[in-house]
């Protein structure tokens, strides 16, 4: 079938809404940065340069080279030339890939990143949950526990769980520079109500922060408990506590990912009530670069 493919500029995001509502559970990065930044690419937090597949005028594909050089990938066809129109039109460095598994495959390739030294290659799995069947601990029902929005006294605590929660899940390198972009990660998630501290006995014992937050779906995202507090429940009570808080505010789905071989996490996501729907990928490169092969064009069938 014929298609084409070009850059996503202001006007498109009827389009680009509708496609990616179809594939809601899977595009919360993307659904959020259009709802937030629209199609520009400039250096807002969730800007970037976007590509989209048509075909027959419909849209099939989508893919954004974000400010910060990652590649988001909703493209169950089209990937390849999707992400090479996307990073055409940046211009950056490749940092990473983010999306559907398959489809985060075939854009490494298609880049010609298939033996790039890489910092972290994660498998993941997509997890969703309907929120009027969250499971809350008992830890929360009980009254031993207690979740609360996080603040700005929080600040420089959270700070440093960030930075550790980052060096472990990401394998991001320890120093100012990660400290930095810690507290940016953390200031953004003040300004935008997305974190939350668990309390026992009035000391925060762990944390969590959306990392996409509409109007009816969040997406959990960099829970942390630091090593000595672990194994007691405080990261299942203070992802539920967070989401009894937004179901409360009219939120009704959640969706979150975690590692093939994280099996604490998947415990506990499904002790909540999460049932898994699809493969995921987060795949970042030691050293950000430009794509090294520009000529592939193939489509994703």
């Amino acid at each position: 079938m014929g298609h084409h493919v070009r850059v996503l500029r202001p006007g498109d995001e009827p389009a680009v809404d509708t496609f990616l509502a179809a594939h809601a559970d899977a595009s919360l990065f993307l659904r959020r940065n259009l709802l937030v930044s629209g199609l520009v690419d400039g250096n807002g937090r969730y800007q970037g340069a976007w590509a989209g597949a048509f075909e027959d005028g419909r849209l099939v594909a989508v893919a954004q080279h974000t400010r910060f050089g990652s590649i988001l990938v909703q493209a169950p066809l089209h990937a390849a030339a999707v992400v090479h129109e996307a990073t055409r039109a940046s211009g950056r460095p490749v940092g990473g890939f983010i999306g559907p598994r398959a489809q985060t495959l075939v854009a490494r390739t298609a880049l010609g990143f298939d033996s790039a030294p890489l910092r972290m290659e994660s498998h993941e799995g997509l997890y969703v949950l309907q929120l009027d069947a969250l499971v809350v601990p008992d830890l929360l029902t009980s009254g031993r526990a207690h979740a609360r929005p996080s603040t700005p006294a929080d600040l420089d605590l959270l700070v440093r769980w960030r930075a550790e929660y980052r060096i472990e899940a990401n394998a991001d390198d320890d120093g100012p520079a990660l400290l930095a972009s810690s507290r940016d990660d953390v200031e953004t998630s003040l300004a935008e109500a997305s974190g939350w501290v668990l309390e026992m006995e009035g000391a925060p014992v762990a944390y969590q922060q959306f990392n996409a937050m509409l109007s009816d779906v969040v997406q959990v995202g960099g829970v942390w408990t630091p090593p000595p507090l672990r194994n007691r429940g405080y990261a299942r009570a203070v992802v539920a506590g967070a989401l009894r808080a937004v179901r409360a505010a009219g939120v009704h789905r959640s969706v979150l990912f975690t590692g093939e071989t994280n099996l604490p996490a998947r415990r506990s996501y499904a002790a909540l009530g999460f049932t898994r729907v699809g493969e995921w990928a987060l795949i970042f490169l030691r050293i950000p670069a430009r794509p090294l092969d520009r000529s592939t064009t193939c489509q994703q069938e």
